[in-house]
């Protein structure tokens, strides 16, 4: 029998790159393209989708809007940004919207697919992963990417989920950027290392009930999850 491919959702207003991309992707996974921010919110709220690439600039609604849609639908859906905007405050924003990844146009077909793998199988991974990990008076349920402290629960995204668990599994000893950067984002470069800092400072905040738990920060070295007690 034949296995079910991920279903992916594709936002791309340009005809000629939206078709490029659906072509080159079609053959691993099942594909819906929408070159419109409003026909792709109404399939947001009517399908499932395991994965979705996002332009920015679309008609309607920006991508942005988007992806803060599908973060009240789905913290867990991994949400690659896919655009020309290459400054520097416009993937920091995309990550603060909610997303894990920020592709720039121009971009290489096999870079794009070897990432939506690695969030595909991240995802398919920890889906069965069970159990809680105590963090000071937290409790993190990795599976279901849920931050538990007394009767309150916060649930993260893909990537919080991931660094936090990445950090805690190693709880009290250094661990490099370069490290963490090629285990969750594939690489090391300024963008992704910008990528980290943002995330970095979203779990400082989860945890700042507890000021027994802290996320020290080794300049040029990397990062330390802290728990005392």
């Amino acid at each position: 029998m034949m296995a079910t491919k991920f279903k992916v959702l594709l936002v791309e207003d340009d005809p000629s790159l939206g078709f490029i991309m659906k072509d080159a992707l079609e053959s691993s996974y099942d594909v819906s393209w929408f070159d419109d921010g409003i026909k792709a919110q109404e399939a947001i709220e009517s399908q499932p989708f395991d994965l979705c690439l996002l332009d920015i600039m679309l008609p309607n609604k920006s991508g942005f809007e988007l992806a803060e849609i599908i973060r009240v639908k789905n913290k867990e859906i991994p949400i690659l940004f896919v655009s020309a905007r290459a400054m520097e405050e416009d993937r920091i924003k995309g990550f603060l919207k909610g997303g894990d990844d920020y592709i720039t146009k121009p971009f290489s077909m096999e870079e794009l697919k070897h990432r939506m793998a690695v969030f595909l199988k991240r995802s398919q991974r920890q889906a069965g992963e069970n159990g809680g990990m105590k963090i000071g008076s937290y409790v993190y349920e990795h599976s279901l990417l849920k931050l538990k402290r007394n009767d309150h629960e916060r649930k993260l995204t893909r990537k919080e989920g991931d660094l936090l668990y990445y950090l805690s599994k190693r709880k009290n000893e250094i661990l490099k950027r370069e490290e963490i950067l090629i285990a969750l984002w594939g690489k090391d470069d300024y963008f992704t290392g910008r990528s980290l800092d943002v995330f970095i400072s979203k779990l400082r905040k989860y945890f700042a009930e507890d000021q027994n738990i802290a996320i020290e920060n080794y300049h040029g070295v990397g990062f330390l999850l802290k728990i005392v007690g």
